[in-house]
């Protein structure tokens, strides 16, 4: 591997306290010793999305508007925030040192104090984010298996990839950064009552589909590295967990992309040019 010690970092026009203060061996040594509770958070949150569900099968729903709005702004605001901190190294990163290091050098942890306490809180976050389904489950909106699935995998993978400085997550925790500073932001809008056109709900789901393919092709190419011996900051176990992870998250976004955007696309056409659509749903319904 090259030598990574001069390693350039980006020029931050400021730097908070709480960053220069980080210290990456002590997130380390908590992590590896507390990230299998991750499995007692998921048994606990199966229990209660699920325990939920069946408890406000005969209730009303609540409405939650201000509750979900607030909530949202805050993931919004957090999501911008660590977009805005780890995007400068990424670039820097890609420009000064090209993309091997960018996929196999860790040193967006190791070296860079803003970057690396932005990837801890990064990797802590995805446990209060499981609260997003609380808001499904109490105000009685369908509760797709992407959604949970999701949650409960990077979830999962983020905890467990810590432990090991895993060097590709550069990549990964970049992207989903910035995709959830637009997609909070919706939310935050939706639930204000100032709903964004519907063109913006596509660009989102076509964003987190792109996420997939990037992060499928960044893991495909590491494992390639692996096999032709050069040296790269993945385990081979990590690099194949992922590839399976991201793989499905595309098979899953892409089937949702076609039945959100594409199928209810052609039945609106329908409904536009049969005069007898409307009955015909009905029956179905």
């Amino acid at each position: 591997m090259k030598e990574y010690n001069q390693v350039t970092l980006p020029n931050y026009s400021y730097v908070f306290n709480f960053e220069s203060d980080f210290i990456h061996q002590k997130s380390r040594t908590w992590m590896l010793d507390n990230w299998t509770w991750v499995f007692y958070y998921v048994g606990v949150y199966m229990v209660l999305i699920f325990g939920g569900q069946y408890l406000m099968q005969h209730r009303p729903r609540f409405e939650l508007r201000g509750t979900l709005f607030v909530w949202n702004t805050l993931l919004a605001t957090f999501s911008i925030m660590g977009a805005c901190r780890t995007l400068p190294e990424f670039l820097c990163s890609l420009n000064h040192h090209g993309l091997y290091h960018s996929v196999c050098v860790p040193s967006f942890i190791e070296h860079d104090k803003v970057s690396g306490f932005w990837t801890f809180m990064f990797v802590l976050s995805k446990l209060p984010e499981l609260g997003d389904t609380i808001f499904i489950v109490l105000r009685k909106q369908p509760l797709i298996f992407l959604h949970w699935y999701h949650h409960i995998t990077v979830l999962l993978y983020s905890w467990f990839s810590y432990t090991e400085y895993t060097s590709s997550a550069r990549w990964f925790i970049v992207m989903n950064y910035c995709v959830h500073s637009i997609m909070y932001s919706y939310y935050a809008l939706r639930a204000w009552g100032c709903p964004p056109p519907r063109q913006v709900a596509l660009i989102i789901t076509s964003l987190q589909l792109l996420q997939m393919v990037i992060g499928c092709a960044i893991n495909l190419w590491a494992h390639q590295l692996l096999q032709q011996g050069v040296e790269c900051h993945v385990t081979p176990f990590n690099v194949k967990l992922s590839i399976a992870m991201y793989f499905s998250y595309f098979v899953l976004f892409a089937r949702f992309f076609y039945k959100t955007y594409v199928a209810k696309h052609s039945n609106t056409k329908t409904a536009s040019t049969n005069p007898d659509y409307p009955l015909m749903k009905s029956k179905v319904q």
